[in-house]
């Protein structure tokens, strides 16, 4: 049973990591998004950097926040002035 069941922990990280590849990709943009998945998706390599990543933080950073788009100016506005 134990045998067993250690044979299916390097898959279950891969379905997790599948799982969230949209939401990482968002946060990370396309290149380091998809470098991070990757990483994450690999049996071994995904738990070392899950623990190294406990202490350290993240491998890729996320990008930084986009601006928050300006008012567009309406037309009674342009009038007043």
């Amino acid at each position: 049973m134990a045998r067993r069941l250690s044979r299916t922990f390097p898959i279950i990280g891969t379905v997790v990591a599948v799982a969230v590849v949209g939401r990482t990709l968002r946060r990370k943009g396309w290149k380091l998004g998809l470098l991070d998945t990757v990483l994450d998706a690999l049996p071994f390599v995904g738990t070392a950097k899950a623990g190294v990543e406990l202490y350290r933080g993240d491998f890729f950073p996320d990008r930084p926040p986009r601006p928050a788009p300006s008012e567009p100016i309406s037309p009674a506005s342009r009038a007043t002035t």
